[in-house]
């Protein structure tokens, strides 16, 4: 019986990716908190990964294919997300909605969760290799 991927690691290489385009967000965020008319955004990053599993789970994958037979193949991951305006705490007179302190410890919860599910994916990657090797 053929190992599967998708099963054997689970939903941390899915929560990699995104987790990665939320960091992107974040960021983006925090260098901007003092420009005027800045609009914080955002993903619901619960609703992006059942979505990302209902995509695999259903077969929707989007493939990018490669124009060479020597260019690496990315993964099959349906990342489309929705980016959301993030609703101020307490509105700004120039129009900017990050609130810096906010941006931080999102930021800070998500680089943390990146490293939970790296570690995770090298449980899973050592497993698999054991495995492999017959131990």
């Amino acid at each position: 019986m053929p190992i599967s991927f998708d099963s054997a690691l689970g939903v941390h290489d899915k929560a990699l990716v995104l987790r990665s385009q939320r960091a992107e967000l974040l960021a983006s965020n925090m260098a901007n908190s003092d420009t005027p008319g800045y609009k914080a955004k955002d993903i619901d990053f619960k609703s992006a990964l059942a979505n990302v599993q209902a995509n695999v789970q259903a077969g929707n994958n989007t493939r990018m294919h490669t124009t060479h037979a020597k260019h690496i193949a990315l993964p099959d991951i349906n990342t489309s997300t929705q980016t959301m305006y993030r609703v101020p705490n307490q509105a700004s007179l120039d129009g900017n909605t990050v609130d810096a302190n906010l941006e931080k410890s999102a930021f800070a919860e998500n680089a943390l969760r990146y490293q939970a599910s790296l570690s995770f994916l090298d449980g899973k990657f050592k497993g698999l290799k054991a495995a492999l090797k017959g131990e």
